[in-house]
């Protein structure tokens, strides 16, 4: 049974992001990302990764740390503290690469998704917002959203029926992008499955 990616409207206090890589391992990713090549802690889980750095530093940068594995033929990262590594989706994304980025929010700013391939950001929009759309390809995903019941054909209208709650909302379009990409991260990866962690911005203590 696949898991999806659905449940990640759950993640309310959680305040990271994810982020998705097809054509390259773990390790490349963390790489892209900011990561050292070989710079792997012992397979760790989420509290402990918690445990590693000074999230945010009051005039300066804080510490990022990103969790990495492997999981449906995808390479995943889940991004901590003042993490900057899902914002380099592009470079995640060259030499015929692809990747997706997804960024959690409570309502507004909405949660965010972002698909970059071979080294150019195509599409994004904000969940719940899907009508304003960017990228070098903003309606890329249109005909998908249409076929999801987000949007209407004319691309500039929600379907959401009145008094839905948002997250309601926010689980239609991950299934859209799910189902287009064909994602899938098991909510264990999380919290209790232990992975290899990386160091990309910033000074955490990675001697774990």
């Amino acid at each position: 049974m696949r898991d999806g990616i659905r449940w990640l409207v759950d993640l309310e206090h959680w305040m990271s992001s994810v982020v998705f890589a097809r054509g390259m391992s773990a390790q490349e990713l963390a790489v892209r990302m900011g990561g050292e090549r070989g710079g792997a802690t012992r397979p760790i889980t989420d509290a402990e990764a918690w445990e590693l750095g000074q999230w945010y530093r009051p005039g300066e940068d804080g510490d990022g740390v990103a969790r990495v594995g492997e999981h449906g033929g995808w390479s995943f990262a889940l991004e901590y503290g003042d993490s900057t590594g899902g914002d380099r989706l592009a470079e995640i994304s060259r030499e015929g690469a692809e990747a997706v980025h997804y960024v959690p929010m409570q309502e507004h700013p909405p949660a965010t998704v972002s698909y970059a391939r071979d080294g150019v950001e195509l599409c994004g929009f904000g969940l719940g917002e899907e009508v304003r759309r960017w990228g070098r390809e903003p309606d890329l995903l249109l005909a998908d959203l249409v076929g999801g019941y987000v949007l209407q054909p004319d691309g500039q209208t929600l379907v959401a029926p009145g008094g839905e709650h948002y997250t309601v909302a926010y689980q239609r379009t991950l299934g859209v992008i799910e189902q287009r990409f064909g994602l899938s991260l098991p909510p264990a990866c999380l919290k209790e499955a232990p992975l290899p962690a990386y160091a990309v911005r910033g000074t955490p203590d990675m001697r774990i």
